[in-house]
């Protein structure tokens, strides 16, 4: 009798897993579905309050839009059907909003055809999905990265290096972060870097795990590592400053030093390395702080905003000054689509485009995107604890506290929070590097998250 109820037993489990992953796409269907809904109202909405009609050319952008992420949709369907079902929603409605601003803001340019940003956003962000589809499709097993985690690393410095080479730099540009090919095509090979050493932090801390959380001296309650296992630390410390130091470029070095810190944090669980690392980072300001001007520009600029003495309002306050105004004429709920003035801002569209949504959809709609942030980066983590391997666990952690990391630095930089830096909004800003590489990690997530609710659960006993 046991045997039997034993047997329905495991049936039942055995129907209740096959139904899951069909369930996870009807859901992921439908939300899919509102986001898309969202985002071509938003784009109506844009055209209503800064035109007072509607451009045929809305169909084209939305439908586009749509077109494409329910492409991504149907193939998980096929090869992933029991990935995470809230990871493409959220990135598809977050593209949306950023596209539907970009649009308002070249509305308000007389920006058309080629030369609208909005239009370079839409083809970027086929190009983004393209890549993702193809990632899913060919990343069947991720775990084969962990082979090559050393060819990662090497890939991720080449590519910081790039901008070195003679001919692919733009030689106008601030900071020497951007390629250019053929003076066509420009793009941040540090977007796609930033991905190649979350694989190869990943890879390299499953294999040196034991020598890094092995015993230490303890002090203040809190067990330290000894000086031969702060080597890899330093060296990340080095190339961060390296890049803060050659490449003019704070939140680049900023971030990947940060990713390497906290994945080192969750593969060691080691509180002495989040203080260490805090450590270096303070070292590493208060070094750049005193040796490059454009660092201590920008923290003269932070604290010294509206002091006319130090920061001429004209100059180099205006940027800054235009968003923070802007965020206070949206208010708690906003202008409205198409009624606000976000073109004053520079660069309203990319660095500050988080005060152009700010002034048109208020204080309520920026908590709504920072919601969706919150949510996305919970799932991605969520993703890493369930997994019972220690690469998946690193890397989707990893690439998820790099989209929170990102978020908190720009966010923060726009409403002087802390010192601005040269980084770009996830999904929400105009720019096709930042674009592709976010929603490759979007696939990536994607395939550990299938292959996490894939593979088997171990039994004890």
């Amino acid at each position: 009798m046991t045997t039997d109820v034993t047997a329905d037993t495991s049936v039942i489990k055995a129907l209740k897993r096959m139904r899951m992953p069909q369930t996870q796409r009807n859901r992921e269907f439908w939300l899919l579905l509102f986001a898309v809904v969202i985002s071509g109202a938003a784009l109506t909405l844009v055209q209503l309050g800064a035109l007072g009609v509607i451009d045929p050319m809305i169909l084209a952008i939305g439908g586009g839009l749509a077109v494409l992420a329910f492409a991504v949709h149907f193939v998980l369907r096929a090869v992933a059907s029991a990935a995470d079902p809230f990871l493409l929603p959220i990135a598809t409605l977050l593209t949306g909003l950023g596209i539907a601003m970009i649009y308002r803001i070249d509305i308000a340019k007389s920006l058309t055809g080629w030369n609208a940003y909005s239009t370079k956003q839409l083809a970027w962000t086929a190009i983004s999905l393209a890549g993702a589809i193809t990632c899913i499709i060919l990343l069947r097993n991720y775990r084969v990265l962990f082979r090559y985690t050393y060819i990662f690393g090497l890939s991720g410095i080449l590519l910081l290096l790039l901008p070195f080479v003679p001919g692919l730099r733009i030689p106008d540009a601030n900071a020497a972060v951007w390629v250019s090919l053929g003076g066509m095509f420009a793009f941040q090979p540090g977007e796609l870097a930033k991905i190649c050493l979350a694989i190869f932090f990943a890879g390299y801390l499953v294999r040196t795990r034991e020598s890094l959380t092995s015993v230490g001296t303890r002090f203040l309650g809190i067990t330290w590592p000894r000086m031969r296992e702060l080597g890899p630390v330093l060296v990340v410390w080095a190339i961060s400053l390296g890049i803060i130091v050659i490449q003019r470029d704070l939140g680049t070095g900023t971030l990947i030093f940060g990713m390497f810190v906290a994945m080192l944090y969750v593969a060691t669980g080691k509180t002495s390395w989040v203080l260490i690392g805090l450590a270096l980072v303070a070292a590493g300001v208060a070094v750049a702080t005193q040796i490059l001007s454009y660092v201590q520009g920008r923290f003269i600029n932070w604290l010294f905003l509206f002091d006319p003495d130090k920061v001429d309002p004209d100059v180099a306050g205006f940027q800054p000054m235009q968003g923070l105004f802007g965020l206070a004429h949206g208010g708690l709920l906003g202008t409205g689509w198409g009624q606000g003035r976000p073109e004053v801002t520079p660069l309203a569209h990319s660095d500050y485009i988080i005060t152009s949504l700010g002034e048109e959809i208020g204080l309520i709609g920026l908590f709504a995107i920072l919601c969706l942030y919150m949510v996305f980066v919970s799932r991605g983590v969520r993703i890493g604890l369930a997994g019972q391997d220690d690469f998946g666990k690193l890397l989707a952690t990893g690439l998820s506290f790099t989209i929170a990391l990102q978020v908190f630095i720009m966010v923060g930089g726009v409403t002087r929070i802390i010192p601005l830096t040269g980084l770009t909004t996830p999904f929400l800003a105009a720019g096709g590097s930042s674009l592709v590489a976010n929603w490759l990690i979007v696939a990536i997530l994607l395939r550990i998250s299938d292959g996490v609710r894939s593979q088997p659960r171990a039994v004890i006993g």
